[in-house]
C-alpha cells in the first residue's frame, strides 16, 4: 500500500528577499530606512564641516548671555539685562496669548457665523456668507496690517488728552478723553485698560522662572470651590426630584454658591482698579495692551473662523433633518434644538478638522513680526539671532518650540474627540 508524504519545504533563497510578497515588504522598508539614515548622516556631516569652514561650532550657551534688548509687552518680569533664554521665554509667553485667545474667539465667531447662515432670515444668513467669503479669500497678512493702521491711524496720541492749567482757565476740554466710566483709554500706541490691584495683598511665589500671585491662586480656588459646591446642590436637586417629583428651587442658591466665594476673597484680599494716568509721553499705570496684539488676535481669529464656521455649517449639516423634527414634535424651542440636538451630533464632524484650523492659527502667529508683536519669531528668531550669529541654533529650537506647541494643541483636541464619539456596544 502506498503511503503519502508532505512535501519537502523550499529553503530559503536570497531571491526570496525581492520576488516573495513575505519578504518583499520588509526589504523595501529597510531599504528606505538605510537610504534615511545615510541622508541624514551626510546632511549632519555637511553641517559639521560647514560650521567649522566659518569657525562656528554647535551650542546652545548663548541662551544664558545678556540679550541686551527690550520687550515692549511680556507677562513676565523682563529687562535688557536678562538673558536670551529669558527673551524666548517671554516669546513663548507672548506666541501662547495669541494662539490661546484667538482659538477661543475663533471658536465662538465661526460657530455663530456658521450657524447663522443656515438661518431662515435672508439677510442674516447673506451676511454671514459675505464675512465668510471676504476673510477666506483675503490673505491674512493683509487683515493684521488693516487692522493695524486703522488702530493706529485712527486713534488720538496721548498728547490729545492732556489737561493744561490754560485749559482749565479756558473751559476747553481736551481732544480726546477716556471712555467706558473714564476707565479705558486708547491711542494711537496701545489701548490702556484698568489693572486689578490689592491693598491686602498676599504676595507671590518665586519659582525662579517666574512669579505666581497667590491673589490669583486664591481667587481661582474660590471659583473653583463655588463651581464644585454648586455641582453638589445641582446633584441634591436631581436626588430630591427624582424621589418625590419635584425638582427644588435652585437657581438663586446656586448664583450666591457661584458668585459668593470670589466676590468675598476679592473683599478680603482689598481689590481695586488702578487706572492708566498721562505722565510725560505716554500713559503709565494700568495694563497696556498694543495695537500690535490687538491686530494680530483679531485677525487671525476672524480669518480661523471663517474657516471654523464653514466646519460647522457641515457639521450641522451633516446632522438627519429628522432629528430636528423629532426635537419640534417635543416642543423644543429652535434655539434648545440646536444646542441639545444638532450641536452635540454635529461635533463628532466638526472636531476633526478643527484641529487643522488651531494648528494653522497658532502657526500664522509667526507672522507677528508684520506688525512688531515680540513673539517667538520677534525674539528667538529674530533680535536673538541677529545679535548672536545662531541662525542653525535659533531656527533648529523655534522648529522645535512649534512642533511641541502643535502636538500639544492635537493631543488636547484629541482627547476631547475620542471623549465624544460614538461609544459601540
Amino acid at each position: 500500500m502506498a503511503t503519502a508524504s508532505d512535501a519537502p519545504k523550499a529553503g530559503f533563497r536570497p531571491s526570496m528577499l525581492i520576488y516573495d510578497t513575505r519578504y518583499r515588504s520588509i526589504t523595501i522598508q529597510v531599504f528606505v530606512l538605510i537610504l534615511f539614515v545615510l541622508g541624514l548622516v551626510w546632511l549632519l556631516d555637511n553641517t559639521a564641516k560647514n560650521l567649522a569652514a566659518v569657525d562656528k561650532d554647535f551650542n546652545f550657551g548663548f541662551l544664558w548671555t545678556r540679550a541686551g534688548y527690550d520687550i515692549n509687552q511680556r507677562l513676565v518680569e523682563y529687562t535688557n539685562d536678562s538673558t536670551h533664554g529669558r527673551a524666548l521665554l517671554i516669546g513663548i509667553l507672548n506666541t501662547l496669548l495669541v494662539a490661546v485667545l484667538g482659538c477661543i474667539l475663533a471658536t465662538v465667531v465661526g460657530v455663530l457665523a456658521g450657524i447663522l447662515r443656515l438661518s431662515r432670515n435672508w439677510l442674516i444668513s447673506r451676511m454671514m456668507t459675505v464675512y465668510v467669503e471676504i476673510f477666506r479669500n483675503i490673505p491674512v497678512l493683509l487683515w493684521i496690517l488693516l487692522i493695524f493702521v486703522i488702530l493706529t491711524e485712527t486713534t488720538p496720541s496721548p498728547r490729545d488728552f492732556r489737561v493744561t492749567d490754560e485749559m482749565i482757565a479756558a473751559g476747553e476740554a481736551p481732544k480726546a478723553s477716556p471712555f467706558f466710566f473714564d476707565s479705558i483709554v486708547i491711542t494711537n500706541r496701545s489701548a490702556v485698560i484698568p489693572e486689578p490691584l490689592f491693598t491686602r495683598s498676599l504676595g507671590n511665589i518665586d519659582i525662579g522662572i517666574f512669579l505666581i500671585s497667590i491673589d490669583l491662586l486664591a481667587f481661582l480656588a474660590a471659583i473653583a470651590a463655588g463651581v464644585f459646591a454648586n455641582r453638589a446642590l445641582v446633584r441634591h436637586a436631581q436626588r430630591v426630584q427624582e424621589a418625590t417629583g419635584i425638582r427644588p428651587v435652585t437657581w438663586w442658591k446656586s448664583i450666591l454658591l457661584i458668585l459668593g466665594p470670589p466676590i468675598l476673597t476679592l473683599y478680603a484680599l482689598g481689590f481695586y482698579l488702578g487706572y492708566g494716568e498721562l505722565a510725560g509721553f505716554n500713559f503709565v499705570g494700568g495694563i497696556q495692551v498694543l495695537h500690535s496684539f490687538t491686530a494680530l488676535w483679531l485677525a487671525l481669529s476672524l480669518y480661523t473662523g471663517a474657516f471654523i464656521a464653514e466646519n460647522v455649517r457641515a457639521g450641522i449639516l451633516s446632522v438627519s433633518k429628522g432629528q430636528t423634527e423629532a426635537a419640534s414634535a417635543l416642543g423644543l424651542r429652535p434655539g434648545r434644538t440646536m444646542r441639545l440636538v444638532i450641536l452635540p451630533q454635529a461635533l463628532r464632524v466638526i472636531i476633526p478638522p478643527l484641529i487643522s484650523q488651531y494648528l494653522n492659527l497658532t502657526k500664522n502667529t509667526s507672522l507677528a513680526a508684520a506688525v512688531s508683536y515680540m513673539d517667538i519669531k520677534g525674539t528667538l528668531g529674530g533680535i536673538t539671532m541677529n545679535q548672536t550669529g545662531r541662525e542653525l541654533e535659533c531656527m533648529l529650537l523655534m522648529m522645535l518650540i512649534y512642533l511641541v506647541l502643535s502636538l500639544m494643541i492635537s493631543t488636547v483636541i484629541n482627547i476631547y474627540n475620542h471623549a465624544i464619539r460614538l461609544k459601540e456596544r
